[in-house]
């Protein structure tokens, strides 16, 4: 059985390792075949500064950035491997409390959510969010892929073929792809997503521009230490937009530093963020660096909140992002064409859920996959493993709308 994953980010690697880990060996001299493939540079090596410049094709590499993965997200990290969790909360910072402000430096809400649980909760519900740079998640899934199954092409179109395996053709113009299965984990500007739905001579569900901007970066967290209360994400709105910061990693010294149970002692870096609203979506062409900073010092200069004087006096923008948003697909397989993560339901970053929904969807899926094949004998396997990933797929699907997709009647 041939598995193609495009897509190399978060969810591609993510359910990569989940397919290795949940598929069941092959007779001798059988074998599965998984295959990522991805348009960016997928070096492990390669930091995040360096991976690419401007807006991005896709969402899959995303470029720095923080981001939040809740419990549930966690959870999955656990049931993969103990280790890629610790990896995970060991590159970010355990932030179980949440602090709203307004702009004059008033706290309006002060939330503990690791109060909030029993003393006898199960270790899995008693984990608390981890903030950490994408980079960070990114790399802990990257250095468990093989080398040897990424391959570096950009896809330009994929045909969900209902009488036999689907196709993936190339930008490059090199010769077609065959395969039983089809991943979608490339981002909210998804081509694959395009396979769902053939009989349209364009995108049909365009992912939607929201009229936010995300700018961000990193800081030194030395000249703000005595303001951040350990553990806590902050968020500062105003009425021309919204401030967030957070440690984003724990103390090399720290013994709970890769708990995601514990508050550990804070890093030397303090992450940033400051959305606001841009009518026109930006583009490579529109973006002056220099021109953003000196709005974000002009939009905040009268903030109360000492951290973000101190971040707008000594930021540097490092990220850009516009919020996108996609619209609720119909379904989110076909034919063994299947999406995960952005590509078939992109968030909006204040969600605080788009990492942590992906990995469920990626586990949900490769668990599926996995019953369905163990409940079919090696003959079915060989002659007809497309009718085995449709069944998988609608399985998926299945389970997909009874808990997230929105009641239309």
């Amino acid at each position: 059985m041939k598995i193609a994953i495009i897509g190399g980010g978060i969810s591609g690697c993510a359910i990569y390792l989940l397919l290795k880990k949940h598929l069941q060996p092959l007779p001798a001299g059988k074998q599965y075949s998984i295959t990522i493939y991805e348009a960016h540079d997928m070096n492990k090596e390669t930091k995040s500064s360096e991976r690419a410049k401007g807006l991005p094709h896709s969402a899959t590499l995303t470029v720095g950035g923080g981001l939040g993965v809740g419990p549930n997200g966690l959870g999955v990290l656990r049931r993969l491997d103990e280790e890629v969790l610790r990896d995970v909360v060991r590159g970010g910072y355990v932030t179980p409390i949440m602090i709203m402000k307004s702009k004059g430096g008033q706290v309006l809400v002060r939330a503990n959510h690791g109060d909030a649980l029993p003393p006898n909760a199960a270790s899995e519900h008693a984990m608390s969010t981890v903030a950490s740079s994408r980079h960070s998640i990114w790399r802990a899934l990257r250095t468990r892929v093989s080398n040897n199954d990424i391959v570096i092409k950009r896809v330009s179109q994929v045909v969900a073929n209902p009488d036999g395996p689907n196709t993936i053709e190339f930008v490059d113009g090199s010769p077609p792809i065959e395969a039983d299965l089809i991943i979608g984990a490339d981002g909210l500007k998804s081509r694959v997503k395009l396979a769902l739905f053939p009989e349209a001579e364009k995108d049909p569900y365009p992912p939607r521009y929201e009229g936010l901007v995300g700018v961000g970066g990193f800081i030194s967290a030395s000249g703000v230490r005595d303001h951040v209360e350990k553990g806590a994400m902050n968020f500062v709105f105003g009425g021309n937009g919204f401030f967030g910061y957070f440690f984003s990693e724990s103390a090399e010294s720290s013994p709970y530093r890769d708990s995601p149970h514990h508050i550990a002692d804070p890093g030397e870096r303090l992450a940033w963020w400051s959305t606001y609203e841009v009518s026109e979506c930006p583009t490579t062409a529109t973006i002056d660096k220099g021109a953003i900073t000196r709005q974000l010092q002009e939009r905040h200069r009268g903030w109360g909140d000492p951290v973000i004087q101190e971040i707008v006096q000594s930021l540097e923008v490092d990220t850009m992002w516009p919020t996108w948003t996609v619209p609720p697909l119909p379904t989110w397989e076909r034919d063994g064409v299947v999406l995960v993560g952005d590509a078939a339901h992109a968030l909006p970053p204040t969600s605080g859920q788009g990492c942590a929904q992906a990995l469920e969807d990626v586990e949900a899926f490769v668990l599926l996959l996995s019953h369905s094949l163990q409940n079919a004998d090696q003959e079915q396997i060989e002659a007809n493993p497309k009718s085995l990933v449709k069944t998988a797929a609608r399985q998926y699907m299945a389970f997909a709308c009874s808990t997230r997709c929105p009641d239309t009647t």
